[in-house]
């Protein structure tokens, strides 16, 4: 949460808050007291009732650290320090952000969407009393993603949780799109905005050791995220990437070159996303191969038990389901910045003062661009590419979705 002092204060604030009611539901008799039973006007120990509540909703756009910032207030709840709340050293701290607390269960797409079967599954274990930390908390990572029945099963929860859960969801805005009105109404709002670059290239700096210069240049260009200004500055392959989805807007102005770049963009996508996933995969394999009793060194124990194939392949359906969902969202950032340049080029064009958010390609680029194309033709180009994302977000094939975009890009940006 890099420049956002004032959530910060909030979050902490309604963690001792939450610690005051816990105190007081650990003295009461079960049932006799809840920290939703009062109005909002009530008073605790700690200060305003109405500095905590069961849900929370944390929106930003990508790199804001919604997620980060969730886990940090989990961590914050169950903190086991007398004299600080969310002293990030004690045992319940460094658990939580390790994601190993038995009582902080985090809710992660594994593909596409988050079913209703996950939602019901984590559900039904928030129920139960916490085991060794105050609460039962739940975080839904990529709230966006949940399907109508998952929001359905979540809002059910929500409505009517236990004294002792606590519902944290993370998602990119509060627009319908991105998370149901309904379980919106029910949730307590957090609002994190992107970063300033001189916020991110000082964490570069001083967290990572990167070199001040190359900070500075991965900050400039990367929207302000903080983890791709991280990659930027370290990883050749990301920088690679970047280069390669800019390149597009001036290679779909030549037929000899607009469906090869197309075809690469993808490519490379796969790649990236293959390499990903190898590890995880192969660690959950073999974890998986273990558990059902194979790789033994007796006789009969080579392979697994016989009727165990449906889980290899429940296994092997899930990871690949996450590999198109990751594949999608390595695409999706490429596609980010070729809007982004669009975006620039169409604001030097308008003449207006803003900050680009690709200055380092200002020059070869975006001025050239931004003289050789009117402003509406600009516009139709960076309405093709956020119409090419919308499409990967229902499923297009992403071959098709990508070729279309350069097509109609090409038809705004050839010579005429």
């Amino acid at each position: 949460m890099i420049g956002q002092q004032a959530l910060i204060e909030e979050l902490l604030a309604a963690a001792t808050s939450a610690r005051s009611v816990a105190a007081r539901l650990d003295e009461a008799d079960a049932g006799a007291v809840s920290m939703f039973d009062e109005g909002p006007g009530s008073e605790s120990e700690a200060g305003p009732r109405e500095s905590m509540t069961h849900a929370w909703l944390f929106t930003g756009p990508p790199g804001s650290g919604r997620s980060v910032a969730a886990t940090c207030f989990a961590a914050a709840l169950q903190c086991q320090a007398a004299d600080e709340v969310g002293c990030g050293e004690c045992r319940a701290c460094t658990t939580v952000l390790a994601g190993t607390h038995g009582d902080v269960r985090h809710i992660v797409p594994e593909g596409l969407t988050i079913s209703v079967a996950q939602i019901r599954d984590i559900v039904q274990l928030a129920a139960r009393r916490p085991t060794t930390g105050r609460w039962q908390i739940v975080v839904v990572e990529d709230a966006d993603r949940l399907t109508e029945q998952g929001a359905n099963a979540l809002l059910k929860a929500v409505e009517e949780p236990p004294d002792r859960t606590i519902f944290l969801l993370c998602a990119p805005s509060v627009a319908p799109e991105d998370i149901a009105i309904t379980l919106r109404s029910r949730c307590r709002h957090v609002g994190l905005t992107a970063p300033a670059a001189a916020d991110i290239a000082r964490v570069l700096v001083d967290r990572d050791g990167i070199d001040a210069d190359r900070a500075s240049w991965a900050a400039s260009v990367s929207g302000g995220h903080v983890g791709r200004a991280r990659r930027l500055a370290v990883d050749g392959s990301a920088r690679a990437q970047r280069d390669q989805a800019l390149g597009l807007a001036r290679a779909a102005t030549r037929d000899s070159t607009a469906f090869a770049a197309a075809e690469t963009l993808v490519k490379t996508a796969t790649e990236a996303a293959n390499q990903i996933s190898a590890e995880r995969d192969a660690a959950e394999t073999e974890e998986l191969m273990t558990a059902l009793g194979a790789g033994g060194t007796g006789k009969g124990t080579a392979r697994p038990p016989r009727g165990t194939a449906g889980a290899v392949k429940e296994l092997e359906k899930r990871q690949k389901s996450r590999r198109t969902r990751t594949m999608r969202d390595v695409l999706d950032r490429a596609l980010v910045d070729l809007a982004a340049l669009f975006r620039d080029g169409l604001s030097l064009s308008m003449g207006a003062q803003v900050t680009l958010m690709h200055p380092d390609k200002a020059q070869d680029l975006t001025v050239p661009m931004a003289r050789h194309a009117s402003p509406e033709q600009l516009l139709r180009c960076l309405e093709a590419v956020l119409e090419c994302r919308e499409a990967l977000e229902t499923n297009v094939k992403p071959k098709f979705a990508v070729d279309a975009m350069v097509v109609r890009i090409g038809r705004q940006l050839a010579r005429r």
